[in-house]
């Protein structure tokens, strides 16, 4: 299972959100690339942005801090926030982005997931985030009526990546991840599902890897910069 450290930038910064409160913002690096480079050093084999200002605008914000950051790494990078149409997708991955993570539009465009998913075989991936089990959009600001099982089935034969599953009662509180609800969504489909969203200690990270479904990784962010995760430790327990 792949340790997936989170970078979310904020004002070009690298924070962290309470339940996806913009204003409930804790910065713990001013140059997100040096803390990109400094997870790629200590052996992480992927990096996950989010660009939380896109997430809102509806478009990318954060431009030339995620640029820094793919300048300043060699591991592969996958982007979500603000990532709502062909040419943005395009964009990104011409820039040397490995996955475009596609979170609104999967629910107000699914077309142009496929669309994607085709044009770009392996960069697209689907991100899900929900409360009480029911997808939020524009950057968790609105709810819908969609489950998100009945989203993540909805692509089964689009062609995309992975699946980023975040409880969003969850991310960055610290109480740890909805094991369960994860799991559930993982023996659901056949797409790659990465759990996001509570991971605060080693025993969550074991809990994921151990919780009877095929998760392909798990995102850990505040937990990683409190010291609440030893990164090393962490990576060498999700490798056996």
């Amino acid at each position: 299972m792949i340790l997936y450290p989170a970078i979310d930038l904020k004002d070009g910064q690298c924070v962290r959100l309470v339940r996806g409160e913009m204003d409930r913002a804790t910065v713990f690096s001013d140059s997100p690339a040096a803390q990109a480079r400094a997870f790629q050093d200590a052996g992480c084999e992927w990096i996950h942005l989010v660009d939380l200002n896109g997430a809102f605008a509806g478009e990318p914000v954060n431009a030339g801090a995620v640029m820094s950051i793919l300048d300043a790494i060699t591991v592969p990078a996958q982007l979500g926030g603000g990532i709502r149409d062909m040419a943005t997708i395009e964009r990104w991955i011409g820039k040397g982005l490995s996955r475009v993570i596609l979170g609104t539009v999967a629910v107000e465009n699914p077309s142009l997931v496929r669309e994607a998913a085709a044009a770009f075989p392996g960069k697209v991936a689907v991100g899900i985030d929900a409360r009480d089990g029911k997808v939020a959009t524009k950057g968790w600001a609105e709810e819908t009526d969609v489950m998100v099982t009945d989203l993540a089935r909805s692509f089964e034969d689009a062609g995309v990546a992975a699946i980023i599953y975040t409880d969003i009662n969850r991310d960055g509180a610290m109480q740890g991840p909805n094991v369960e609800a994860t799991a559930s969504l993982a023996n659901a489909v056949s797409i790659p599902v990465i759990a996001s969203g509570g991971v605060s200690s080693l025993g969550d990270l074991r809990a994921l890897k151990d919780c009877g479904a095929p998760l392909n990784g798990a995102i850990s962010g505040r937990a990683l910069y409190d010291g609440a995760i030893d990164l090393a430790s962490a990576l060498a327990a999700l490798r056996v």
